[in-house]
């Protein structure tokens, strides 16, 4: 961990949330604990429940609208503040850096009931146009384009999972020196066909969500985009760029269990933070907060409560656990690039952030629940925890840019 060239390090953060565009308005959001979970506005008639929207997204400067679908445009401006300021408008990043960007809705959005209507009128008014947008690859593929970078370019689509994957799998190309810096992250909008699937699914709580708490009765959705800047040490201290934090470790693993249901003992997930604890070469004592998946569904929680029993078992406290998804729900193909922003925004500011709501916590020896205030502590360590259908599980560890060791 001490080669700088083997170093992982963070050197911009992009992000477009329900608080607005830029980290400084998701810190503050989440500091002072405003929710943004609200009854749902304008995603498809008759739907009753609470999310989280993004307003006034800028249309993007380079093209059409209708090129781009909104999962696109989310990716688009949130890539575009990573770069921001962060010397990174550079022959670097226009000529070699590598784009990692995950979703699940992708242009899905963009496909209405007009095409099932009048295929023909559809493709006459653009439909062909949007119809290019729906595959998961093509916000890779809008990133790349509106930077103009020309490294390797990766589409992820792993579930709740993929963007927390996608930053994973651009750590490793670093270390292989397949680029020389990487935008890794995710995006994914609100949409009539996820919202009325997880409907079916009997998985949305019309209330704002409660993770971890024994009354919660699902999830809320949310939409944004987050894009990580990341590049090796070695690399950032050659252009005097600023670290925001280092990528101490990560893992990914799979349940192989269902395809919704998570493995109720949480053994994959358990597995997961072991393996990102041994990358990090550190032990569960040292991890200072926990940013949970926290869905607020009944299954869920249980099978991550219990992973997190089995993966920090030993400890000598209680290991302080969250769930953000409290403040703005969950953004699928971008929970996991939002969630990595707020546990650099936590490590950054020394902030155990509360899970919102959180009044009857699950019963656990193991886990110390964080509830009510922002507890203040020096966090030189955090790790940020994402699941997925399917059993997809990946676990990022963060440490604050003085902590390489």
């Amino acid at each position: 961990m001490n080669d700088p060239r083997k170093t992982i390090v963070v050197t911009g953060v992009g992000v477009v949330s329900p608080y607005g565009i830029g980290l400084d308005c998701l810190q503050a959001g989440v500091l002072s604990g405003n929710c943004c979970l609200a009854p749902t506005k304008d995603v498809y008639p008759g739907f009753q429940g609470t999310t989280a929207q993004v307003c006034g997204l800028p249309h993007p400067a380079n093209g059409a609208s209708s090129r781009y679908s909104r999962s696109d445009r989310l990716a688009m401006v949130a890539a575009r503040d990573a770069v921001a300021n962060r010397d990174c408008e550079s022959v670097a990043i226009r000529e070699s850096a590598g784009v990692f960007m995950a979703s699940t809705v992708a242009g899905l959005s963009e496909i209405d009931p007009g095409i099932a209507e009048d295929p023909a009128a559809w493709y006459r008014n653009d439909g062909l146009a949007r119809a290019a947008t729906y595959p998961p690859a093509h916000v890779a593929d809008a990133v790349g384009e509106h930077l103009g970078v020309h490294g390797p370019r990766c589409a992820v689509s792993a579930a709740c999972a993929s963007s927390a994957m996608a930053i994973a799998l651009a750590a490793n190309m670093l270390l292989d020196g397949a680029a020389p810096m990487m935008l890794a992250g995710g995006s994914d909008a609100l949409c009539p066909f996820t919202l009325s699937g997880f409907s079916s699914l009997q998985a949305l709580d019309p209330d704002p969500c409660r993770p971890f708490d024994q009354n919660r009765k699902g999830l809320n959705l949310g939409e944004g985009a987050a894009v990580l800047v990341l590049e090796t040490l070695a690399g950032a201290a050659e252009r005097h760029a600023e670290v925001l934090a280092v990528l101490r470790g990560w893992a990914m693993t799979n349940d192989a269990f269902h395809t919704t249901a998570p493995q109720q003992q949480g053994n994959g997930l358990a597995d997961c933070m072991r393996l990102a604890m041994e990358m990090a070469q550190v032990s569960g004592d040292e991890i200072g907060y926990v940013n949970a998946h926290g869905t607020g569904t009944p299954l869920n929680d249980i099978a991550e409560t219990s992973a997190y029993e089995t993966a920090f078992r030993g400890r000598s406290r209680p290991v302080p656990v969250s769930s953000t998804k409290s403040y703005f729900g969950h953004c699928l193909g971008a929970a996991g690039a939002l969630e990595a922003a707020i546990t650099i925004t936590a490590i950054r500011c020394g902030a155990l952030l509360p899970t919102l709501r959180l009044i009857d916590p699950i019963e656990s020896s193991g886990v110390d629940w964080l509830r009510g205030e922002v507890r203040r502590s020096s966090l030189p360590l955090a790790m940020s925890v994402s699941a997925g259908f399917g059993g997809s599980n990946t676990v990022l560890i963060f440490g604050n840019r003085n902590n390489r060791s």
